[in-house]
């Protein structure tokens, strides 16, 4: 049976390279429309074209033309960036499948927060992504439309609340992850439901001679706009379930607010400079102000004055707790891991647990089984450079345990 969790960590391995592939492709082309068209020079005489731009790379020049009308001959192939987004997207859902359902019991439901059902945790998890959509959409498409600024304020109220409410119930590392899962929901719906459709509309209308009506153009730009200011938000907060300084603290979800705030800075600065509107050195300042807060926030005591009650074990942990073997490895986990997995590491230049990860009990341990498994017993990844020398003889009973628990 130990392949089976060998073979799972790889398919979770190629998930995830593929979506972080295609994230970099998604990013990529976004970024580089945006810049394109905040800094086409629209000051010369074009004909039809709206603006130009004349770029060298690779060791060759482009001359770039955009149109907003219909050019003399419309050309029968256009190239559709979606397919981007879209890979981004459903490659991601396969990871929280993969990793915050399929692995809902470590993962997902802090059990130290509430009780409930890892089915339960499971279905919000789902539900809320979607809702966040229809909320947002009816915004847009409310008399708010027109607001622009307002629109973004009501957006940024929406991600901190449901920052908020996902951490009431959710581990840390969840939070993080199900806030950025909701934001790129958004941004890949607006890309399938809103943007593509809209472009296409204008092209069937250019084909066929007609002029097209620029509502269509005007209500895919303000949904381009937010995509363009919660993109590096999103991969923050991908990236923060590896980091317990982000994740592991009781001000996780305030975290993720700045950091929304630095996300629309930093892209403010970019924008500005693209469109030739200034240099507008101010936002890194107000960047850098905001992240050394974050850095303080996260140095907060985690848990202050607050003793935490054990769970109960059941299901899957229960069996490994049952196991035979399991009281050694008991003793090995507490011995070699447990100086840094824990509520106040002891460790040197640890300050929260890695991964957030903590090993102190035999609950906590059982809960942990597949990880030890694979980083301890077939892998040699932990203790990092062996530092608490585990021997082989301790991984081989690491191996045996779980393997006999899996039979």
């Amino acid at each position: 049976m130990y392949d089976y969790a060998v073979i799972w960590e790889w398919v979770e391995f190629l998930v995830r390279w593929t979506h972080v592939i295609t994230a970099i492709a998604w990013i990529g082309s976004s970024f580089y429309f945006i810049a394109l068209d905040l800094g086409l020079h629209r000051d010369r005489d074009l004909g039809l074209a709206d603006g130009e731009e004349w770029q060298v790379h690779g060791g060759g020049f482009y001359h770039i033309q955009k149109y907003l009308v219909a050019p003399e001959a419309m050309p029968e192939h256009l190239t559709w960036f979606k397919w981007e987004s879209y890979s981004t997207w459903l490659s991601g859902a396969a990871m929280l499948i993969l990793v915050y359902w399929m692995g809902a019991e470590l993962y997902l439901v802090d059990p130290e927060k509430t009780d409930m059902a890892l089915w339960l945790g499971v279905l919000i998890s789902a539900v809320s992504l979607t809702i966040g959509w229809l909320v947002y959409d009816y915004l847009c498409k409310s008399p708010l439309g027109e607001r622009p600024t307002v629109l973004m304020l009501l957006l940024f109220v929406l991600l901190v609340a449901m920052g908020w409410g996902y951490t009431q119930i959710f581990t840390g590392r969840a939070m993080m992850l199900h806030l950025g899962a909701f934001t790129a929901t958004i941004m890949t719906a607006n890309v399938f439901f809103i943007i593509i459709p809209n472009q296409k509309v204008v092209v069937a209308d250019l084909k066929a001679g007609r002029k097209p009506d620029p509502k269509y153009g005007k209500i895919a730009k303000l949904r381009s706009t937010h995509n363009n200011y919660l993109t590096l938000p999103v991969v923050f907060l991908m990236l923060a379930p590896h980091y317990p300084l982000a994740f592991a603290t009781p001000y996780n979800w305030v975290i993720a607010a700045l950091v929304f705030l630095s996300g629309v800075t930093i892209r403010h600065y970019f924008n500005t400079r693209h469109a030739r509107k200034g240099n507008p050195h101010w936002t890194w300042a107000l960047t850098a102000l905001i992240f050394i807060v974050i850095a303080w926030l996260s140095s907060v005591p985690m848990y202050p004055g607050e003793a935490r009650e054990e769970v109960e074990l059941d299901g899957a942990a229960l069996r490994f707790a049952e196991a035979p073997g399991f009281a050694d490895v008991h003793d090995i986990v507490m011995g070699r891991c447990s100086m840094c997995h824990a509520a106040e590491p002891f460790y040197d230049g640890i300050l929260w647990p890695p991964k957030g990860l903590r090993l102190e009990t035999e609950a906590q341990i059982a809960r942990a089984a597949r990880q030890i498994y694979i980083q301890s017993g077939r892998t040699h990844a932990m203790p990092p450079a062996n530092v608490s020398w585990m021997e082989p003889e301790e991984r081989a009973a690491i191996v045996a345990w779980y393997e006999g628990a899996t039979r």
